[in-house]
């Protein structure tokens, strides 16, 4: 799949139930949905059709059984994050990382280990493997 469907939030609560337990019986994602959610069997049953429709998840009929569907992702929840998160930056920060952060740590403030963890995450991913040297 080249690129993620739009997700609907309800239809995000049963993506995170697929993403932990792939091949999960329907009846399995009604039963949580019902106790987590509140929702009746009919709305899961739904918002489990129009994932389907939408190629974010698949069904097929349980092995040696004429009734009982198997719900699994077609996508990852790791893809689903990176389309997430470069919607967001691209739709409030026009994709620019730096306004972002900026703006993030107008209202958080970090410690210690979380600079140095951030300063080895943004090491690992530089583009050209060298400082960049800024003009004074």
């Amino acid at each position: 799949m080249n690129q993620i469907p739009p997700i609907t939030d309800a239809e995000l609560e049963i993506m995170r139930v697929l993403w932990v337990t792939p091949d999960c019986p329907s009846s399995e994602v009604v039963m949580q949905m019902t106790d987590r959610m509140g929702w009746s069997p009919n709305t899961t049953r739904t918002l489990l059709t129009r994932l389907v429709q939408k190629e974010a998840a698949g069904a097929k009929l349980e092995k040696g059984s004429k009734r009982t569907q198997l719900f699994y992702p077609l996508i990852s929840e790791q893809q689903y994050l990176r389309s997430e998160t470069k919607s967001f930056m691209k739709k409030l920060y026009g994709g620019a990382l730096k306004p972002m952060l900026a703006n993030f740590l107008e209202d958080k403030k970090l410690n210690a280990l979380e600079i140095e963890d951030l300063k080895a995450l943004f090491d690992e991913n530089r583009s050209d493997g060298e400082p960049e040297k800024r003009e004074p």
